[in-house]
Formats: C-alpha cells, structure tokens, sequence
C-alpha cells in the first residue's frame, strides 16, 4: 500500500449545474481515499452568484480563507442569468473568477483534451481526424491583453485601447510546468505565439527558446496561433503539449473542446504556487440545473486532476479517468451524449465509484 495522505480539500459547488456535478467529483474522490486509505477533509464555502446572493461578493473573504486553508480546491461552476442579462449589474458572479486566480496566485491553466472512442460519431469532426488526440494545453492565466494597463477609452468615446504585457519571469513560470509535463508524455512542447507581429511573443520565443536548453529530451517547436487553430481541426494528433499565453488559450482551447464530442467532458486545472483550483470547463448552465440531468464526467476528471498534480498521486488520477473510460465505453452516459437512452448525473457519477471499486479489486 502507498503512503496514507491526510489532505484538506476545499469545495466550491458554486453556480446552476456546479453543485450537482461536483458532488460526483466528491464522491469519486471519497472512493479513491477508500481504496488507497487516504483521508481527505472537505470544506464546503460559496463562490459566484451563490455568494453575490448571500454576502454581496461573488469571492467572499470567507471562502478566500477556506481556499487559503486547503490544500487543493474543487470548483463547480460560476455564472446566473439573471446576471448575465443585466449588463448594468455592478457585481456580477465572473468577477468571483478573476478575484479567485488573482488572490489565489493562479498561474497556469492546465487542459487535457481527449478523444474518447465512444464518443467520436457525436464530434463534429471526422472520426479518422481525432481518433487517437491525446494533448495538454497550458496558457498562462496572469499577463497578457486581459490584464495589461494603461487601457481605456478616448474622451470622446471613438477610439479604445488595451496593452499586452509580459514579463520573462511570468513566461519561465509556466514554461516550466509544460516542459515538465511534457517529459512525462510524448516528450514534445509546442509554442502558440504571433511571433511576426507581436513583441511579446518575440519575448516568449526568445524566453522558451533559452528555457528549453535545459531540457535536452524534449523537442520545441513553434507555431503562430492562426496556424495552430487550424491544424488542431485538421491534425489534433500532432499536438502533445501546448504552452502559449492568455487570450490565446482562451480561444484554441474553447476549440479544442470540440474533439471529445462533448464540453460536459473535459476538466481543467488552474495552477498556483501555494494551491491548486481544478474544475470542468463547461460553465455553469443554468438550463440544466436541479434537474440531475448534468454530464458530470468533466467534474469528475476535474477530481482525477486533483490527485495528480496536487497531491502527485498519479495511479489514484490513472484509476478514476480509467473508471470514466469504462463507464463511457459502455454507454453509461448523460444525455448530452445519448439522449435516446440517458442516465442522471447521480447515476453516472454512482457508476464512476461502482467502476472505481472494480478496478482497484483486480489490481489488488
């Protein structure tokens, strides 16, 4: 048996589908620390619209201390229409998001993308083109466009402008991360820039380019982001770990969620130096909420994130997205993915764990 490890774990269900999914995130992880004899203490604090309702703050300075006290973080989802249809509301629950990686110090945003055998007739891609896509994205969450000052409007109202900052030490401090990720993988990095255009991109060639010295095993290579964009719908394969900055990341990711078949199934990590933030990538999606109909498989990953790279246990991570594997491959699905003959997000997630017990009696 592996050493026993005694962890804090906070949860974060937050907003419409978040906290009916995350409980299944929760549960897959009560059923890991079974198995293997850990003993993981969840705390429970509110985030979001949630907490805009109950405290007037969507990162309430309560559960800025639970996170702090933790030693990794579970989240749901963020976001409610209510807000979302008011474009004057002064608070509004994505605030909670941005407070939450700034007070947090999350650095890097870390995003698996599966092809998943089941599930490639419902890709809109061609199954020959994604069958087999297994890469990692890494975007940098801190610099870039969306935090860079001055920015502004004219005086008189017709001209705007935002500025692109990075520093090289922002840059190595994600670099790191991929490259490591990447000796642990097909030993390949692949930097998503602008570099012909932009002067922070020439800063990340240069600053990657130097980094990659000390990684002698691991090949580099570049590409500019509009190439990128098209070669992750025409050959995912060729992808193994993808560094690149902020807004980037955010547009190929949100693109690449498309070769699983379904937003429902992908999970997400957010780095920092002290703690970690893991949660699906689908959004809060109040359609759906309370009524158990969720794909929860993204939470539950979220969960098997968790375990590897917070805590380095990486044969409980393997078990849980094996236990996701089987459970999909029988058709034990949501019904985003079938709706002819759907289970509820409490049946899927009770089958994980059913899955999880398995597994772990044969390899005993």
């Amino acid at each position: 048996m592996m050493n026993k490890m005694k962890k804090n774990i906070a949860i974060l269900p937050g907003d419409g589908i978040g906290p009916e999914v995350t409980s299944q995130g929760v549960k897959a992880l009560s059923a890991i620390a079974e198995v293997y004899e850990h003993e993981f203490d969840y705390t429970e604090a509110l985030v979001g619209a949630a907490a805009i309702d109950a405290t007037g703050n969507p990162f309430p300075p309560e559960t800025e201390e639970v996170c702090k006290k933790a030693d990794a973080i579970l989240f749901g989802a963020i976001g409610h229409p209510k807000y979302d249809d008011d474009p004057k509301a002064k608070v509004r629950p994505e605030q909670g998001l941005l407070a939450m990686r700034k007070k947090l110090g999350l650095f890097a945003n870390v995003r698996p993308v599966t092809s998943y055998e089941a599930l490639l007739p419902i890709s809109p891609l061609k199954e020959e083109v994604i069958k087999g896509a297994d890469f990692v994205v890494f975007r940098e969450l801190t610099g870039g466009i969306y935090f860079g000052q001055p920015r502004g409007r004219s005086e008189d109202g017709t001209k705007a402008f935002d500025t692109c900052n990075y520093s090289k030490e922002e840059i190595l401090k994600i670099s790191k991360l991929a490259f490591e990720a990447a000796a642990n993988r097909g030993k390949r990095v692949t930097l998503v820039d602008k570099a012909n255009v932009l002067a922070t991109s020439r800063l990340w060639r240069e600053t990657v380019q130097e980094l990659a010295k000390d990684y002698p095993s691991i090949t580099l290579d570049f590409m500019f982001v509009d190439n990128a964009a098209m070669k992750i719908i025409q050959n995912p394969k060729y992808f193994d770990v993808v560094l690149t900055e902020n807004m980037f990341g955010d547009i190929i990711t949100d693109e690449a969620s498309v070769i699983s078949g379904s937003l429902g199934m992908l999970p997400s990590a957010s780095i920092g130096a002290e703690r970690s933030l893991f949660e699906p990538i689908h959004g809060s999606y109040p359609q759906a909420a309370g009524k158990n109909i969720a794909n929860p498989f993204g939470a539950i990953l979220s969960a098997a994130m968790l375990l590897e790279y917070a805590f380095g246990l990486v044969e409980e991570s393997k078990v849980i997205q094996k236990a996701v594997m089987n459970v999909v491959d029988k058709g034990f699905v949501t019904e985003d993915i079938n709706p002819g003959n759907a289970k509820t997000t409490e049946e899927v997630g009770d089958k994980v764990v059913e899955t999880i017990h398995e597994l772990s009696s044969v390899n005993s």
